[in-house]
């Protein structure tokens, strides 16, 4: 991965949320009592994790050879071409209507979870919207994101500081599921999916949808971005579509790209 992919705010915002953490960590280690609450906050978190994982194995529906086999080859030949060391086992999950996923490690062991209601994008079609979202996933086991945030932990609790990194770590992700899938317009509409469902988005204006969402400004919206630990959908559309437009600036070649027209509403 050329390092360019990276958002130019993640590694900065990753050395702070380490040097906070650490004069945290030493703060408590100092005292008898906070090497005890380090240590129960340290148990009840894994107890949790460890949970939530069980779950997901004991009830969710694993991609293998036999279990949908083209998604789960796809993940296989993007967790190489990504140089993930080893793919990770891919769960559905039944959802109840919420579209989303994620990826998470437990004892050195990689998930990702898509979440049933974002996987039967296959059954319309939309095979590189959910291969988007699949490479966006291992975009964060590729980067480390989920052990570093369990690094960084105490950090992540400091308001704006930790949703600061978390949404640099999104737009990151982004340039990366972009740039191994080469379908920037795969990428927009699948973040069109999340903004609207799995039955509308293709009828969405987009152009529109970002210039509405562009003069929708105040205190509350600001705050709320601040508060949010991921960056808003039509900003994350107008990064993958500059990183589309330029990608020379990240180390790639634009042949790498479908054709694609700006919407209008992005000033380049």
């Amino acid at each position: 991965m050329k390092s360019r992919l990276v958002h130019e705010n993640e590694t900065t915002l990753y050395t702070v949320c380490v040097i906070i953490s650490i004069l945290i960590y030493v703060s408590l280690i100092v005292s008898i009592i906070g090497i005890v609450y380090i240590l129960i906050g340290l148990a009840v978190a894994l107890l949790l994790h460890g949970l939530m994982v069980a779950g997901i194995r004991s009830s969710g529906v694993k991609l293998t050879e036999r279990q949908f086999p083209v998604v789960y080859e796809k993940v296989q030949q993007l967790s190489g071409s990504m140089g993930l060391k080893n793919a990770p086992d891919v769960f559905i999950v039944q959802s109840g209507g919420i579209l989303n996923a994620f990826a998470t490690r437990f004892f050195g062991r990689s998930f990702v979870v898509l979440y049933s209601d974002i996987f039967e994008l296959i059954e319309q079609g939309n095979d590189e919207e959910l291969t988007f979202v699949i490479a966006h996933e291992l975009a964060h086991l590729q980067r480390k994101h989920v052990s570093k945030q369990m690094l960084i932990f105490p950090a992540m609790w400091i308001p704006f500081l930790g949703n600061a990194y978390s949404r640099a770590c999104e737009y990151t992700c982004d340039r990366i599921a972009t740039a191994y899938t080469g379908n920037a317009n795969a990428a927009i509409r699948a973040l069109t999916v999340l903004a609207v469902g799995k039955q509308l988005f293709n009828r969405i204006n987009i152009p529109d949808y970002l210039e509405e969402s562009r003069r929708e400004r105040g205190f509350f919206i600001a705050w709320y971005e601040l508060l949010s630990t991921h960056p808003p959908l039509p900003k994350r559309i107008t990064e993958i579509w500059q990183f589309h437009a330029h990608p020379q600036l990240f180390g790639y070649e634009t042949s790498r790209f479908e054709a694609m027209e700006p919407p209008s509403s992005i000033t380049l």
